[in-house]
């Protein structure tokens, strides 16, 4: 078993504070110590708790949107041809659907292109470009793309096509000034007030901006789109906090009954119909369905499900959809299972805090998805890399405390391109490169990662007393959803419980079964991965829990299920 490392948020909130803080605001004990453990002020509850709107900012302070917006504008009245150049994840998916979606209904000349992730790879490349020129387009907008795109919006320019930038990875010291506009709310001179938007985010403020300028209403649009915003942002995996709380909990509602077929139809084929919608079910249901079309065929296929009103052609798209990722699953088995031999063949892995593989033939588009299965089995970034014909592809992914994309930076020179953000990037790399590339990031991480940063941790936010554990506690902290990064299901601990029953379940008994004690108030307890515990923990062994909050729905009964994260012998 991997031992975690219980960090408290904040141990110095004293009781007193948290009952006075729940009676002013008229909210449970247990709200109220999970908003003040994070950070959250008194002032702030209110907005948190209500997902207000009062949270969304004003488009036209983002800098440079006055500029995309009336671009736009003035190419819709005079009916110049649009492209949207988009990316292949769900991210850009939704992007250019959202995009693509509006500006039709404001009657643009408008199409979308969206690179193969195969053969052109991610971004703007100028074979498109030039192949777009030639079709007549005379403005191209990115998507959750662009923003390091310099050579090919100059060569864009040269040849009399504007383009307009939204992206939201992280900058390089220059930025594409050859462009009408760069939207990106990561940029330095930006004073926007949040930088955690998903690309989504940035298309959809985007088209408020736009229906500002054209004397439209923004908030008809904010409810028209916050559904494919929701999507996008919660499969990006940006903070769930400030602006993409509110999207995210309005798109959710949204998606409780779903307006777009093919929604409807990738809900049912995901298992969700008739399921009540959540963050996590987008992420595990929906979302990957649709990653398929860009990593295993094409991206297309998944904007097409997206805007299409034909119920029984959103059916097909959504079936094909399905069985594409049941493939990519497949896909993905076999890579993790060669990455696994690879570290297993390396004597020197032990002495790597960065794990960097490489293998001819590793299809690109799955790899980012095996990096975080291996960085979560192991917590050391990972970084894999798909060679064909001496040239490479990779994807990493990271853990807190290294920057990916600095790290990345610090190699530059060694690599054809990269981008991204601080826990996932990728990259481009030639063969003879990855030597020096692998040492040259391992010096890195010596220089900045401690062997405490590669023990995982587990976030408490309190600790309770038995008399919290109720159906009413899992209740009440429903408040706080939608969950996501920078907002994260809270995790108590409870000290000092007796363990009562014990049992494995699940294939080789991977998973743990227990029943608690404390003062005797009792608690079902499921601890997933941790059957290991099995052979430590006997019947009247005293405990220390960290766990989540779960309520069992059975028969139209309720129950209260302890979700475990971790467990400690009480000394």
């Amino acid at each position: 078993m991997v031992r975690k490392i219980w960090k408290f948020r904040n141990d110095k909130i004293k009781p007193g504070a948290v009952r006075a803080a729940a009676e002013k605001n008229n909210i449970p004990p247990i709200i109220a110590s999970v908003l003040l453990n994070r950070g959250i002020a008194e002032q702030d509850f209110a907005d948190f708790l209500s997902k207000s709107k009062k949270s969304i900012k004003n488009p036209m302070t983002m800098l440079d949107m006055d500029k995309a917006a009336e671009r736009i504008k003035s190419a819709v009245e005079n009916k110049e041809k649009i492209v949207i150049y988009g990316d292949y994840d769900v991210d850009g998916i939704t992007s250019t659907a959202l995009l693509y979606d509006f500006l039709k209904s404001v009657d643009a000349d408008v199409i979308y292109y969206i690179p193969d992730r195969k053969d052109e790879g991610y971004g703007i490349n100028i074979m498109a470009v030039n192949k777009l020129i030639k079709k007549g387009m005379q403005l191209l907008i990115t998507v959750d793309c662009g923003i390091t795109a310099i050579g090919e919006v100059e060569f864009a320019k040269l040849q009399g096509m504007d383009v307009v930038i939204t992206d939201h990875h992280t900058c390089k010291e220059r930025i594409p000034t050859a462009a009408v506009a760069v939207v990106n709310p990561k940029r330095e001179d930006d004073d926007y007030g949040f930088d955690g938007l998903a690309g989504v985010g940035v298309a959809f403020k985007l088209v408020m901006a736009v229906a500002m300028s054209m004397g439209f209403k923004a908030g008809e649009y904010f409810e028209r789109y916050c559904d494919l915003a929701a999507i996008g942002t919660i499969a990006d995996v940006v903070p769930l906090v400030d602006e993409n709380r509110v999207i995210v909990d309005r798109g959710l509602r949204k998606l409780a009954s779903p307006s777009r077929p093919g929604l409807a139809e990738l809900f049912k084929v995901a298992g969700l119909d008739g399921k009540r919608i959540t963050a996590s079910s987008i992420a595990f249901g929906a979302a990957p369905r649709m990653n398929a079309a860009g990593r295993l065929g094409t991206a297309r296929t998944a904007v097409e499900l997206l805007l299409t009103r034909d119920q029984s052609r959103a059916e097909e798209i959504a079936l094909e959809l399905d069985k594409e990722n049941r493939e990519r699953q497949e896909t993905e088995q076999q890579i993790y299972r060669e990455a696994l031999e690879l570290i297993a063949g390396d004597p020197n892995f032990e002495k790597k805090k960065v794990i960097v593989l490489a293998q001819e033939g590793w299809h690109n588009g799955v790899i980012g998805i095996v990096a975080s299965r291996i960085t979560e089995m192991f917590y050391r970034p990972s970084i894999l890399i798909s060679m064909s014909e001496g040239s490479g592809k990779g994807s990493g992914r990271s853990i807190p405390g290294f920057n990916l994309f600095e790290a990345l930076g610090t190699c530059e020179d060694l690599l054809t391109n990269f981008g991204g953000h601080a826990v996932a990037a990728g990259l481009g790399i030639t063969e003879n490169n990855l030597d020096e590339f692998t040492k040259r990031i391992n010096k890195y991480a010596d220089s900045v990662l401690d062997e405490k940063d590669l023990i995982p941790s587990v976030k408490i936010d309190a600790i309770l007393n038995e008399n919290s554990l109720n159906i009413s506690a899992a209740k009440a902290i429903a408040a706080l959803e939608p969950y996501g990064m920078g907002n994260e299901r809270p995790v108590f601990v409870i000290k000092d419980a007796e363990a009562v029953q014990l049992s494995t379940v699940g294939a080789e008994g991977k998973h743990l079964r227990m029943t608690i004690r404390k003062n005797g108030v009792s608690a079902g307890c499921i601890g997933f991965g941790l059957g290991e515990y099995a052979d430590e923990i006997a019947p009247g062994n005293m405990v220390h829990l960290a766990f989540r909050f779960d309520i069992n729905h059975y028969k139209g009964s309720e129950s209260l299920q302890l979700q475990l994260t971790d467990i400690k012998k009480a000394n």
